[in-house]
């Protein structure tokens, strides 16, 4: 497929420019609009406590999280690094459990999950969402109460939904059909009447501050509420007098920072649970709007209010099932990323330091895509500053790329960092307490980085770093 023509220089002919493959210029890709990085910051020492964690700050130059000093961390733990803020973390569990004093809180362990985590999450008084069997014997390991646990997950196989029943889970949310039969054989064979939600598809699709209120359906999670299956997911489960039925649950997209997209969803939800009302007589107990609360990356992100988001949700479904003649269910929660992606920092040992002319300087750590591939996966975007020491010299834009043999391989992809930043300095990445671990690899056979705590100056090994022999474990 031709996508443009350019001449060719001193020739009457012109070059086809192909989709995949274009003459080079002095730009990658120069075909494309031109980049635009953002402004240099007027502090690049500065730690917004916006994106930073609660507890991080300066000492001595240094950036100090959990009171523990960078420089400390690196010298007892090594890099590349997760470091985890757990007055942080606790802290917005806290924030969400008041919140929603009145309905319940499930954090979404996708997001980061080991087993001190999860000890922190129970012991805040949240409930946890899995979407595993692993995640599942992770909080089951650490005695993690079963009736708080509810188990999502598009294909979760016979083995995850008999270890679901067995342990006593207090939701499953059901995605498809064969699904359904599954839990009723489950259920019949262990003599347990599991509690079932079913997971609906509303037709709106939440980024930021936008929601498009159009048929979402072409998706592999979830029932579709537009073509009927929804509802016949309803009159399957509740012809199963082994299964209970005691709500609905939908999801509707990722870093959300108002309720707009959520009032569509409880609206279509409404209209299901009416339908469930007269064609069976059963008026389901709950329901559960889902997560993808945002927080903020980078400078001019903004991050929903917890107790802000909490009234407009709650007064949104108290409307939505008033106006339909139901009495007002139970709400649930699932925040995942707004409880841990701050809370996390990673931290770097500055390498190579290449400077193209006239473009930007190239630093490359010792991590990248393995560590974090939000970046190279989603275009994500993230804060970080020169975390050993403090620096008066002048901006350098600058891109912050990964060790591996991939050209995508960005930790941050535009950047101002001093110009007088050196090999062996450190670099902290702010926000990456959320889908950097959990999504973490072994890429050109990297072991996967140590997971710490700190709080209070002091800092404990909660994911052990991997080894060359855990790579090895398990060849032939």
């Amino acid at each position: 497929m031709v996508i443009g023509l350019i001449g060719a220089a001193g020739s009457d002919s012109l070059d086809r420019v192909s989709r995949f493959a274009h003459p080079a210029g002095d730009r990658h890709a120069e075909v494309l609009p031109e980049e635009r990085p953002p402004h240099a910051p007027a502090d690049l020492n500065g730690l917004d406590p916006h994106i930073w964690p609660r507890t991080a700050g300066r000492d001595g130059g240094a950036v100090t999280i959990g009171g523990a000093d960078v420089r400390d961390l690196v010298a007892e733990h090594g890099t590349p690094l997760y470091v985890v803020d757990e007055e942080d973390f606790r802290s917005r569990c806290r924030d969400y459990r008041e919140a929603y004093a009145d309905g319940d809180v499930h954090y979404a362990g996708k997001a980061f999950l080991c087993r001190e985590t999860a000890r922190w999450v129970m012991q805040e008084g949240l409930g946890l969402d899995v979407c595993s069997g692993g995640e599942l014997a992770v909080a089951l390991s650490v005695g993690f109460p079963p009736e708080r646990i509810t188990m999502h997950g598009n294909n979760k196989s016979l083995a995850e939904l008999e270890r679901a029943v067995e342990a006593g889970v207090g939701h499953i949310v059901a995605d498809s059909f064969e699904e359904i039969a599954r839990l009723g054989f489950l259920a019949d064979k262990h003599g347990r009447r599991p509690r079932v939600m079913i997971r609906v598809t509303v037709g709106v699709e939440a980024h930021t501050h936008e929601f498009i209120a159009t048929a979402h359906d072409d998706q592999k999670f979830g029932f579709s509420l537009g073509s009927g299956a929804a509802a016949e997911a309803a009159r399957r489960v509740l012809a199963l007098p082994q299964l209970e039925l005691v709500g609905l649950h939908s999801h509707i997209g990722s870093q959300i920072t108002d309720t707009a997209g959520f009032e569509v969803a409880a609206r279509r939800l409404a209209t299901l649970l009416v339908q469930i009302k007269e064609e069976h007589g059963v008026v389901l107990p709950e329901l559960d709007l889902g997560g993808g609360y945002g927080i903020p990356y980078v400078e001019g992100d903004t991050a929903p209010d917890v107790k802000v988001i909490a009234d407009g949700l709650r007064e949104i479904v108290t409307r939505v099932a008033e106006s339909a003649g139901l009495p007002v269910p139970r709400l649930t929660v699932e925040p995942g990323r707004s409880i841990a992606g701050r809370a996390g920092v990673t931290l770097y040992e500055v390498g190579t330091i290449k400077d193209v002319e006239g473009l930007r300087t190239y630093v490359s750590v010792d991590g990248g895509m393995s560590d974090n591939i939000r970046t190279a996966l989603y275009g994500a975007e993230y804060t970080a500053r020169l975390a050993s020491r403090e620096s008066d010299a002048e901006p350098m834009l600058s891109r912050l790329v990964g060790k591996h043999c991939e050209s995508g391989d960005m930790v941050v992809r535009d950047l101002w960092l001093p110009a007088d930043l050196a090999t062996g300095d450190l670099v902290a990445v702010a926000g990456t307490g959320a889908y950097c671990r959990s999504l973490a690899n072994n890429y050109n056979y990297l072991p996967k980085p140590a997971v710490v705590a700190v709080k209070d100056g002091e800092s404990r090994v909660i994911v052990r770093r991997e080894t060359e022999e855990d790579l090895l474990r398990g060849q032939l």
